[in-house]
């Protein structure tokens, strides 16, 4: 099994927390979006994952192609790196992997993450994992006949065809077919709404008798913008404590007359000193929250928050924070004092 991760794009919602690591690479509950993507899809694949492959944009750096090999090691995979040069639509970002399509292989677009209690069914020539929205609009959705089975493909419906919504996770049982549908869009110039689109292959492939089922999952979580970046965080932390509470703390983490409200990760060397963190805030590693007050939000590494009242919030890395309670989203090296 492979697992192929589409993450060139430049994130412009989470700005300006993508001004300086890609949006994949924001942490949830102290692990990266895609570190959390890539290990719960090794957990339903129900076999070994042999390869991960990343296709990244071709100015992110040696430093996160290196954290990218390491997260693939991670689940017991070999880590490989392709590059999409432009944005030129999914289907394009997934050939940008050619090399990684062959036999049964997973594409998962790293900007969602799930909450599944299932197995991958790995005898079906392919699933697509959906989940009901009230609004389609923004996304691909898929029409299903009555024993259940895909019958349409529909990009970003304009008027109302279905509301079941492909979250951005594929199984393919056959990776060398998906490559071949792929490259014909690409020699053809097949493209809808400017871009070489995904869809577009599937539906090909259905045409041509591949069965495509759907993949339910019991929760989808988006990491979009800020807010529904900490809604996730949110999500994902009340997850890991039905799992393990004890396993959100570092050792290393030093609380000192505080507060601590349940669900809170602390990363490695966190400080929380004369203050009241949570419910749902991951405080990275070495950053310090002192006389402050910090629910629902996220902090990440080597950031300092004294004097101040915050919720629904991101602070990225090397931050100094001390104010008034506010909303905030402030990018990597921000200094701010009122």
């Amino acid at each position: 099994m492979k697992i192929i991760v589409p993450m060139a794009g430049m994130g412009k919602r989470m700005r300006p927390h993508t001004l300086t690591v890609p949006k994949p690479l924001i942490p949830i509950a102290g692990k990266p979006i895609v570190h959390r993507l890539v290990e719960d899809i090794a957990k339903v694949c129900g076999a070994p994952v042999d390869e991960v492959a990343f296709i990244i944009g071709p100015t992110f750096g040696a430093a996160v192609e290196k954290q990218l090999v390491a997260i693939a090691e991670s689940v017991g995979a070999r880590g490989t790196i392709s590059y999409q040069e432009e944005p030129l639509g999914t289907a394009h970002a997934i050939l940008c992997a050619q090399h990684a399509l062959d036999g049964p292989v997973v594409v998962a677009f790293a900007d969602t993450l799930f909450k599944a209690d299932f197995t991958l069914d790995t005898s079906a020539d392919g699933t697509i994992w959906v989940q009901r929205v009230e609004d389609p609009r923004p996304f691909g959705v898929v029409k299903l006949d009555a024993e259940g089975r895909i019958t349409d493909f529909v990009e970003k419906p304009e008027h109302f065809v279905s509301d079941l919504a492909i979250i951005g996770i594929y199984y393919f049982k056959d990776g060398a077919y998906l490559r071949r549908e792929l490259q014909y869009l690409l020699d053809n110039d097949i493209k809808d709404k400017g871009e070489y689109q995904l869809t577009n292959a599937l539906e090909n492939m259905k045409n041509q008798g591949t069965s495509f089922i759907p993949g339910r999952i019991s929760e989808w979580l988006d990491c979009g913008n800020k807010d529904a970046t900490v809604f996730t965080n949110q999500r994902y932390l009340t997850y890991l404590q039905e799992r393990d509470a004890a396993g959100l703390r570092h050792s290393s983490a030093v609380v000192e007359n505080a507060v601590i409200i349940e669900p809170v990760y602390l990363g490695p060397g966190a400080v929380v000193r004369n203050a009241v963190v949570g419910p749902y805030v991951s405080v990275g590693e070495k950053s310090v929250v002192e006389n402050a007050v910090v629910s629902n939000s996220i902090v990440q590494t080597n950031t300092k928050i004294s004097g101040a009242n915050i919720a629904n919030s991101m602070l990225g890395s090397f931050v100094q924070y001390a104010g008034r309670p506010v909303d905030l989203s402030l990018g990597d090296y921000n200094t701010l004092a009122e």
